[in-house]
């Protein structure tokens, strides 16, 4: 396969042309709007909060690349789209463990390192369920699981994380919903996945930046 083969992969798209999703293109948009929400609260927070400024960078990354996919929708803008979620699922994870969880980085890491693994053999095994949305239970899963988890332990973001899965699953329903309900609805589900991913990914946002250390006040040189 040549890296601008095209990919027929969604309800909305009926040829190879340009804005042949055009609903799925500009719904890339509330990407962008998560993004933009997410700089404005990092920088009220006063926080050099690196972790959370590339979590930042990366939705709006994600909406740039969604809308490559949904235009030239070919191999290389595929690729696009699916890496930065992917990155930022994994970022996510790790960061949570530490910020969230309390652990130490290097366990942090490791951990992170097994659920890549573990998503990989759970992806296939899903895939009957699923189909090619299969690869984002995992993340599910995990949504769920820590924000369960912090909940229930009385953490500040666990409600933000737990609201986040909420609605990550309905995203996933719209997503595995698109091809099956073309025959009904011409113009498919899938713009519903960008819109209500984009909510998911403002909610981890938001539990991120509201979750950051506090930086250590500075002494004032005039005193004593």
């Amino acid at each position: 396969m040549g890296w601008t083969e095209a990919i027929d992969g969604y309800c909305e798209r009926t040829s190879d042309a340009f804005w042949a999703e055009p609903i799925n293109a500009i719904t890339n948009l509330a990407f962008l709007l998560a993004a933009l929400i997410g700089f404005s609260l990092w920088r009220r927070a006063g926080r050099r909060d690196a972790a959370s400024l590339f979590l930042v960078v990366l939705v709006a990354v994600i909406g740039v690349g969604s809308f490559l996919f949904h235009t030239f929708a070919n191999r290389w803008s595929s690729l696009a789209d699916v890496v930065p979620i992917a990155v930022f699922i994994y970022a996510y994870f790790g960061m949570a463990l530490v910020r969230f969880v309390g652990l130490l980085p290097l366990v942090a890491g490791l951990a992170t390192l097994a659920f890549l693994g573990a998503s990989f053999i759970a992806t296939p095994l899903l895939a009957p369920l699923a189909g090619s949305s299969s690869g984002y239970v995992p993340a599910l899963l995990a949504l769920v699981g820590i924000g369960g988890g912090l909940t229930v332990a009385g953490q500040a973001q666990g409600r933000l994380v737990l609201m986040a899965g909420g609605v990550f699953a309905l995203s996933l329903a719209f997503r595995i919903g698109d091809q099956p309900l073309c025959a009904d609805w011409p113009l498919g589900t899938h713009f519903a996945w960008h819109i209500l991913n984009a909510t998911t990914l403002g909610l981890l946002l938001v539990a991120a930046i509201r979750g950051a250390p506090q930086s250590p006040e500075r002494s004032d040189p005039g005193a004593g």
